[in-house]
């Protein structure tokens, strides 16, 4: 089947939401929305600590926080991007609750401001602990009683559509690669349809799922950057993979690990060793409230050192009604496992959280394959540079989608639908057994990403996850050949490309910088040899 829509939206977070709510005002045409669960299984809803953005002049500017994004990113983000996010967020505030998002104010009417690792201000606009929720619900209202927004739930983007498919050659040298919209795969019929668009957005997400335990949900797979790599778009910084310091230690919940936020730490919460001990003085002078790759190398050092499996965050010392009152959710969830934090420690340990790489694009959102924009945690913008800033990606997020729009709307006339464009050839079975490899290999790439490519790195081991993954990917793009597709299968493929993107690049990188810190080239006082 082929369908048609001048935009096409692959990805149902803030991102691809904000983005759809802006075009769908200058009506210039039919909008999809395809996600590949339902809208509410975003990324995210799962975002509990909040979003950045100076709106207390009284004591905080745009210059504090373009300087402390610097300061995390280890000075090798992007001014430009830096600027455009931080000048432009109270604006992509007033747009969220323009929309319908809620967020807490104090007794004198004005927002409850908490404050974060890095930010030297109070500027995290929340909505309690669960502030990623809030703007899920809220732009999911806007977008279902949008009539311009046609919303495609369980649909599950397979490739983008390029010349590539025409039969023209496409190397990483073709200068003007376009995209004609994706091949999606229908859940009802189990067959590939073709969606033809003048205009493509990637707001797929990240890529926490390649890794043995994480934050993010399972469908975080990083298929947007994905299939971008295949198509010759240009992906960069994935080496820098934040690993949030503090996930509830569970081993019954690894995909998703449930995170307690960083919030807690601006609060007060102490980070301790089990019996008590205080050592965050051993690392930096924020202590508990340095930026999350000092704190998750910290973290990592004393679990080596002690031979534990976790730390604690202690918050027993702060009022426990005010601690119920900010963190209902935080409180319930641990209650759930018999843990009382008002009286006992939470016991945590760092988990993969947030890629601060991605699909390159410039100011406007733009990739380097016309026609296609990318927004949200898929996309690399600059902003992040080595590591990102606490709660900088939820409002970069609404930033450039509102850029991608206005850019996109200005030019979308000048673009047609390409109807040469083939439908997909879907020949091929697939047996269970097949299924069972599926389901191994993924847990593998998981294993392989964690051990080998995980917050601490050497030469040995980035090698001999290039080995195990180069090998997964012979047999996968075999498999695939000769297969239908399935949901399964295109999951373990872009896995598997973003391990090795991630692997390849953090090889490349000859230092200690940001997030990914190696014991072959350090340049920190950790020392994890």
């Amino acid at each position: 089947m082929i369908r048609k829509f001048d935009f096409l939206i692959i990805g149902g977070g803030v991102a691809g939401m904000s983005y759809a709510l802006k075009v769908s005002r200058a009506g210039k045409g039919k909008i999809a929305l395809v996600c590949k669960t339902t809208l509410d299984e975003a990324n995210t809803a799962k975002a509990q600590g909040g979003i950045a953005s100076v709106t207390n002049l009284k004591v905080d500017n745009f210059e504090k926080h373009i300087e402390d994004t610097m300061i995390a990113g280890d000075f090798i983000s992007d001014p430009k991007a830096v600027e455009q996010v931080v000048k432009n967020g109270p604006k992509g505030i007033a747009d969220l609750v323009q929309w319908g998002v809620n967020f807490d104010k104090n007794e004198a009417g004005e927002f409850d401001l908490h404050r974060e690792g890095g930010h030297s201000e109070f500027r995290i606009l929340h909505h309690a602990d669960d502030t990623g929720f809030e703007i899920q619900r809220g732009l999911m209202a806007a977008v279902r009683r949008d009539p311009n927004i046609t919303i495609l739930e369980n649909h599950y983007a397979v490739e983008i559509i390029t010349q590539h498919h025409l039969g023209v050659q496409v190397t990483r040298r073709t200068p003007d690669i376009e995209c004609y919209g994706a091949y999606i795969l229908d859940p009802d019929t189990k067959k590939v349809d073709t969606f033809l668009s003048r205009v493509t957005l990637m707001a797929t997400g990240g890529t926490g799922a390649v890794y043995a335990t994480t934050s993010n949900p399972n469908i975080a797979t990083g298929d947007g950057i994905a299939m971008v790599y295949r198509a010759k778009g240009t992906v960069q910084d994935m080496e820098f993979v934040q690993f949030h310091p503090t996930v509830l230690y569970n081993p019954k919940e690894t995909h998703p690990a449930y995170l307690i936020t960083e919030a807690m730490r601006g609060y007060g919460g102490i980070l301790r060793l089990p019996n008590g001990e205080e050592f965050m003085q051993k690392y930096d002078k924020r202590l508990s409230l340095a930026p999350r790759d000092i704190v998750a190398r910290a973290i990592d050092r004393e679990m080596k050192i002690h031979g534990i499996n976790h730390v604690c965050l202690d918050v027993t010392h702060k009022d426990p009604e005010e601690t119920k009152h900010h963190f209902p959710n935080i409180y319930a969830k641990c209650l759930s496992i018999g843990i009382d934090i008002t009286k006992q420690y939470i016991p945590v340990c760092p988990s993969a959280h947030y890629m601060c790489g991605g699909i390159k694009v410039d100011l406007n959102a733009q990739s380097t394959i016309h026609r296609l924009y990318a927004v949200g945690e898929c996309s690399c913008t600059g902003l992040h540079g080595g590591n990102r800033l606490a709660s900088n990606s939820l409002i970069e997020a609404v930033v450039y989608a509102d850029a991608a729009a206005r850019h996109s709307l200005a030019h979308i006339d000048e673009y047609t639908f390409n109807t040469s464009v083939p439908e997909w050839n879907d020949e091929g079975t697939m047996s269970n057994e097949e299924k069972i490899l599926i389901q191994q290999d993924m847990l593998e790439v998981g294993q392989i990403m964690s051990n080998y490519v995980g917050i601490v790195r050497s030469d040995l081991r980035l090698h001999r996850a290039w080995t195990r993954l180069d090998l997964l990917y012979e047999e996968t793009e075999e498999l695939f050949k000769r297969v239908k597709p399935t949901k399964d299968i295109c999951e373990l493929r872009n896995m598997i490309n973003v391990g090795y993107l991630i692997t390849r690049q953090a090889i490349e990188r000859k230092e200690s910088r940001g997030l990914h810190y190696t014991v072959d080239y350090p340049k920190h006082a950790l020392d994890h040899a």
